[in-house]
């Protein structure tokens, strides 16, 4: 009896060190493709011009100098600064920047050697609710700073960019400002997501943040091909919130921005002009709302995969046609591929 009970307590005491897994080895792996993002934004009013400083993360994903980072962290930067995990620093310029999505590409313009870019991962199956992740990045300022936690579930924006809609990886791993756009490993050391954003009451870290989805990410920054979808960013509409616009069907896509010059400007889509929060969604109105796309009607999510697959087999001298709402009436809009 007495071997037995010290076996069990043997066995107790052992549990916590098989599950656990010291992070140093891959903090130190890891922390060479992370940086600290500085911008300054110049704003003038009254004649007079104000500076505004603001700081965020990012991962590098190449070695010619390419970075992942949120939307929202350079989006309205006039300059752009990254420090490396050496304390250099250098200028980077902005590539592209989805803010539906909440990511975007910079790169530093000068040609730095010996650049350490994370490990994509691109597997859906290793992404899953329970898993252990660690994020990296400089919450209020502090640099180089490690949180870890699990991976507390998903969630699917309406918000449609690239012909999909954007997919968080929900955390209870620590997040405050600083960490946006930096990113979120799995234990592999693999990037798995960029941190985006928080839900707090307090204004601090509530255990409740998200990632944008690495493979989301690297959709639309790297793989995107299509012209039609990388114009315009949209919302979709589902049945509640197309009876409150009066949508004369169970669904749309509701645009809110059109890049300019895109093939979407191109063939006459209009976004919105008039911020609005309906059922806790910031939504720009005024825009088309897509009711089809080459006869498709867009009334479920599901639609779009389809729907995307056809356009890329349209070939240069055909067209792509839509019919969308626009103040009250139905028209069409027709553009020929180039």
């Amino acid at each position: 009896m007495k071997q037995l009970l010290s076996t069990v307590l043997l066995c107790f005491y052992l549990i916590p060190v098989a599950v656990s897994q010291d992070l140093t080895d891959l903090y130190e792996s890891s922390i060479k493709s992370v940086v600290t993002i500085f911008t300054t934004e110049y704003k003038i009013a009254d004649g007079n011009i104000s500076e505004n400083q603001a700081l965020g993360s990012g991962v590098i994903i190449d070695k010619n100098g390419l970075i992942m980072t949120a939307a929202h962290v350079i989006e309205s930067a006039n300059v752009i600064k990254v420090k490396l995990d050496d304390d250099n620093i250098y200028d980077a310029e902005v590539i592209k920047s989805i803010p539906s999505a909440d990511v975007g590409l910079i790169k530093i313009i000068d040609e730095v050697p010996n650049l350490t870019p994370a490990t994509i991962n691109n597997s859906p199956i290793d992404v899953k609710t329970g898993q252990r992740i660690y994020i990296i990045g400089a919450p209020l300022g502090i640099e180089h700073s490690i949180s870890s936690g699990y991976i507390s579930g998903f969630l699917q924006k309406n918000f449609i960019a690239n012909g999909q809609m954007a997919k968080f990886i929900q955390t209870d791993a620590a997040i405050n400002h600083g960490n946006s756009g930096g990113p979120m490993f799995n234990m592999n050391g693999d990037l798995i997501g960029i941190v985006s954003f928080i839900l707090s009451k307090s204004g601090g870290f509530d255990g409740i943040g998200y990632g944008v989805d690495i493979r989301t990410a690297k959709e639309l920054l790297i793989d995107d091909d299509s012209h039609f979808w990388s114009g315009f960013d949209g919302y979709f509409l589902d049945q509640n919130l197309s009876a409150i616009l009066n949508v004369p069907q169970k669904a749309g896509l509701l645009i809110q921005r059109v890049s300019k010059n895109s093939f979407a400007d191109k063939m006459g889509l209009r976004g919105g002009f008039f911020q609005v929060d309906i059922l806790d969604q910031k939504l720009w109105l005024g825009g088309d709302i897509i009711l089809e796309i080459l006869g498709s009607s867009c009334e479920t999510p599901h639609v779009l995969d389809s729907i995307k697959e056809r356009i890329k087999l349209i070939k240069p001298g055909e067209s792509i046609y839509l019919k969308v709402l626009r103040h009250g009436k139905v028209i069409d809009l027709i553009q020929q591929i180039q």
